[in-house]
């Protein structure tokens, strides 16, 4: 119903952020990280939504980017994964780090999140691996995934940035070392190589 909501930050909740468009005050929920990236009070904002409807309430629930909502759309595919746990994964990891983590099979990031145990994990990881590849990696023209085809190359870049995010490196950082290197290259020589360069 809603695509994007644009006016005014009025106020910033523990959950939510409320938006003054034309008058009217949406509450609109989203992820800690949202929250911390959508500026001061008075400022300008458009934030993507998703409207859920059910019985007894219509709830907002918005992104600052595109790329984070197209990830909550993903995450609420998977059966048993509702909004809220939505939100918990979005406020753990960004869009990227949750689809290499996805990608991996890092269960240990997605159970960091908030009501998402060991079952809910594997369910996210077998239903959207393979939507991952060519729905969230390829839309970053300088992401680890080029194009749908390339998904072998995906593979192993994604375990690639995923070990090197684990070193503490920013998956930003990682992601501009690997597209650089030699994609026939197996995980184990791309790590070397980025680390090579990241020093």
């Amino acid at each position: 119903m809603y695509y994007y909501i644009k006016g005014t930050l009025a106020a910033k909740g523990d959950n939510c952020l409320v938006v003054d468009a034309g008058g009217v005050g949406y509450r609109i929920y989203t992820s800690l990280n949202c929250i911390e990236k959508a500026g001061s009070t008075g400022s300008e904002i458009t934030v993507y939504t998703y409207l859920n409807v059910r019985e007894d309430a219509m709830e907002l629930y918005g992104f600052i980017s595109e790329d984070e909502r197209k990830m909550f759309m993903l995450l609420i595919s998977v059966s048993g994964v509702g909004p809220k746990a939505g939100l918990a994964l979005l406020s753990v990891a960004t869009p990227d780090r949750l689809a290499t983590a996805i990608v991996t099979g890092d269960e240990k990031l997605i159970t960091k999140a908030s009501g998402v145990g060991p079952k809910a994990a594997k369910r996210i990881i077998l239903e959207l691996k393979d939507k991952i590849d060519n729905d969230v990696l390829g839309i970053d023209a300088e992401g680890v995934i080029l194009s749908p085809a390339e998904e072998v190359i995906a593979d192993s870049r994604a375990e690639a940035m995923s070990a090197l995010v684990a070193l503490g490196y920013s998956s930003q950082e990682a992601k501009q070392v690997l597209v650089k290197l030699d994609a026939s290259l197996s995980t184990e020589e791309l790590i070397k190589k980025a680390l090579t360069q990241l020093m």
